[in-house]
């Protein structure tokens, strides 16, 4: 009778432990607040990023060039007017209020831009290389901003959250892999036979 107790409550323990570690496995940060916090921040941080985006590359497809590079970044525009309107619907989902906080990286990534197109003659392949290489710059900042996103929304177990952040990482990865083609298969090569002053004559 002992042995049949014992077996009984090691197996109630057994159990426990099990389900406790079933409730953890699918929403650990359900308790944690601080990784809560730490996610809204990085949200908002985003938020202003994609923000900012909607004023800066309609500046970066007026100065480029080529007919290709216009239509990618005009394609890029609508889509991140897009990604604002999905990153509001996380904070819904989230029961926070959309709100927007600097990001410093995002603000340098944009004023690099602006400085190359300042620096580049206008009408040149040069200048079309420059913004392809600021374009790309955000778009890697964004791709690693979200797939980490992406990781913590699963940790908190915001299965709708995580849906909605990885259809626009990959949409980020889309837009740089494209402007890579863009580049390979024209701007480098033109570019490269420039003369310094190719504009005047």
């Amino acid at each position: 009778m002992a042995n049949t107790k014992s077996t009984s409550v090691s197996k109630s323990r057994i159990a426990g432990k099990s389900e406790n570690e079933t409730s953890v496995s699918k929403g650990v940060g359900k308790s944690n607040s601080m990784l809560q916090e730490f996610f809204y921040e990085s949200l908002k941080d985003i938020y202003w990023a994609e923000k900012q985006l909607t004023k800066a590359l309609p500046k970066m497809q007026k100065a480029a060039t080529t007919p290709e590079l216009k239509t990618a970044i005009e394609e890029h525009i609508a889509q991140t007017k897009e990604h604002v309107g999905r990153l509001e619907e996380v904070f819904q989902l989230m029961e926070r209020k959309a709100q927007a906080k600097k990001c410093d990286a995002m603000d340098g990534l944009i004023k690099e831009g602006e400085s190359i197109i300042e620096e580049t003659e206008d009408g040149t392949m040069t200048r079309d290389v420059g913004i392809v290489m600021a374009a790309q710059k955000v778009e890697h900042y964004e791709i690693a901003t979200y797939g980490g996103l992406v990781q913590l929304a699963s940790v908190l177990g915001e299965d709708k959250v995580v849906k909605l952040l990885n259809q626009t990482l990959e949409e980020e990865k889309e837009t740089d892999a494209g402007l890579s083609k863009i580049a390979e298969n024209k701007i480098n090569w033109q570019a490269e036979q420039e003369d310094e002053g190719t504009e005047e004559e």
